[in-house]
C-alpha cells in the first residue's frame, strides 16, 4: 500500500513539474477541460487531457 502511494506521489510531482511543458504541446486546453473561479482560487479539471494520457500511457503499455 505504500509503494503505491510513493508511486503516486512521484507520478504527480512530475505531472506537476511537466505541466509548463504540457500546456505548450495543447493539454490543458482540449475541449473538456475546466477552469473556473471559486472564492478567489482558479480551480483547473483536465478531464479530457487526462483521458488523452491515460490512453497514450495504456497503448505504450500494450506495445511494451
Amino acid at each position: 500500500m505504500i509503494r503505491w502511494l510513493l508511486a503516486t506521489f512521484v507520478a504527480l510531482v512530475v505531472l506537476n513539474s511537466l505541466t509548463p511543458w504540457l500546456r505548450r504541446l495543447g493539454l490543458g486546453r482540449l475541449p473538456g477541460d475546466f477552469r473556473f473561479r471559486l472564492f478567489g482560487r482558479d480551480i483547473f479539471v483536465p478531464l479530457a487531457s487526462t483521458v488523452l494520457i491515460s490512453v497514450l500511457v495504456s497503448l505504450i503499455a500494450k506495445w511494451l
